[in-house]
């Protein structure tokens, strides 16, 4: 079945003078320019094709991508306005358009906002709101920890970094857990940490875990266990101690130490290091 908004795979159906015509199945024939045709294009073969409405409301297909589909969230550019509101650069000829009455604050002409894409139910045009946390869950997430999820960067907080979470829901990436530089827009493997009372989840980029660690990280903290939780080595060590003791260089062992540090294995002591228990 055929989803308006969404990316398709097509047949083609027949060509005339100013593109193809493909195989819109409940819709009928939905022409593809001839602009958007790739060379060698032959009947009956199939083609992936974005479909929506031109400006005479008519169903259309076309090959450019867009940065955003139907019931996605997405950081877009405003290229324009006018008395009926904004229109955004999704990466097609035709803007996303996006009605006053559903911008949370007025948009103006090169500044980015968050938008939800949808389709209006009384145009049945393809429209985009700034109003974005009706489309957020407020219902209590069904995941267990260590669940593999999508993630979308927000924005930044005080604490790090929220994310929208499998389209759904609202969750955060804690600063101090993060190893790794990351972008507002960018798209993300995330696990679950925590599901949090107020319906929110705590999210990190690496799955917790002894397995999930590097070898680095693990060597350490099986040498801690075998030593009662506690090992003399710190910042004044010599590299020859601790290459003796973990089979590594002096700054292997501090960048090791100050990422288990940040994510809660371990204490750093005066006199060494010591396991959280």
């Amino acid at each position: 079945m055929v989803a308006i908004g969404k990316i398709n795979t097509l047949e083609v159906y027949k060509f005339v003078d100013f593109g193809a015509y493909l195989d819109g199945e409940q819709y009928g024939p939905i022409l593809l320019p001839k602009k958007y045709m790739p060379q060698g294009l032959e009947i009956e073969q199939t083609i992936e094709v974005f479909v929506y409405l031109d400006s005479e409301d008519r169903l259309i297909a076309t090959t450019e991508t867009p940065k955003a589909q139907v019931g996605d969230f997405a950081y877009l550019c405003v290229k324009d306005v006018n008395d009926y509101g904004a229109f955004l650069d999704w990466g097609l000829s035709k803007d996303l358009f996006v009605p006053y009455k559903e911008q949370k604050n007025k948009m103006i002409v090169g500044s980015y906002y968050w938008v939800y894409v949808y389709i209006d139910s009384k145009t049945e045009r393809i429209v985009a709101t700034s109003k974005i946390g009706r489309y957020i869950s407020e219902q209590k997430p069904q995941y267990n920890i260590g669940d593999q999820v999508h993630i979308i960067l927000h924005s930044q907080t005080d604490l790090g970094y929220k994310v929208i979470v499998d389209k759904s829901y609202w969750g955060i990436l804690y600063a101090n857990e993060l190893f790794e530089p990351v972008e507002i827009a960018e798209q993300r493997v995330g696990y679950v940490h925590v599901v949090r009372d107020d319906n929110k989840l705590d999210i990190r980029l690496q799955k917790s875990g002894f397995k999930k660690m590097p070898d680095v990280q693990k060597k350490i903290l099986t040498l801690l266990k075998q030593h009662n939780g506690f090992l003399p080595f710190h910042d004044k060590s010599s590299p020859q101690e601790i290459q003796t003791m973990f089979a590594m260089s002096k700054k292997t062992f501090k960048m090791a130490i100050g990422i288990l540090y940040k994510g809660g294995y371990i204490h750093i002591l005066e006199n060494g290091i010591s396991l959280v228990q």
